[in-house]
């Protein structure tokens, strides 16, 4: 290697795109300013009754993932707000359990709102998701459609991260940071 030349950093993101039925997920590789893809599919949760086994799965998997491709940074979606407060709070708690693995193995954690993700990949916060799927076919050059849309929605948040070269990254701070940074979060 010629004195002062650096190779280009590598570094993996599993972005997630958190559920309660389907829970998206996907990797992927940055070598400098290059994307590639590594892994998209879902959790389908839906075949479990009982929330607490819905958890139990979101966490085992998540650790499996993180255990085998070893992601330096996680990146997440967070909930937005609904009507039904009931469905609220089970999203919190599915991401909360992503959450949870991720400050298990130490990785740090980032969460975007879906706009700021929609925006970000396709330079609109009100694109569909199939509008942001095509957009990461292009950049990640892929052709297969997954069956479900929350796999590349996970893809968004992944390449959002990168995008947002981790700025507003929450990381692995304390709670009062968290808390002091989004007061609008506390009930």
């Amino acid at each position: 290697m010629a004195i002062g030349k650096q190779l280009p950093k590598e570094k993996i993101i599993l972005g997630i795109d958190p559920g309660t039925s389907i829970m998206g997920y996907g990797l992927i590789m940055v070598k400098g300013s290059a994307l590639s893809l590594i892994l998209y599919d879902v959790i389908n949760l839906s075949r479990y009754q009982n929330h607490e086994m819905k958890l139990r799965r979101i966490f085992e998997r998540m650790l499996g993932l993180i255990d085998e491709y070893h992601p330096d940074e996680v990146a997440l979606e967070a909930p937005f707000y609904g009507k039904n407060i009931q469905s609220m709070l089970k999203l919190g708690r599915a991401q909360g359990v992503a959450m949870a693995a991720a400050l298990y193995r130490e990785v740090p954690i980032t969460e975007y709102a879906p706009k700021k993700i929609k925006q970000s990949v396709t330079g609109n916060g009100n694109a569909s998701k199939e509008q942001v799927a095509t957009m990461l076919k292009t950049l990640l050059k892929f052709q297969e459609s997954p069956q479900f849309l929350d796999a590349t929605d996970a893809l968004a948040v992944a390449v959002c991260h990168h995008f947002q070269n981790g700025r507003t990254t929450t990381g692995s701070k304390s709670w009062k940071s968290f808390l002091s940074e989004h007061p609008k979060r506390i009930i």
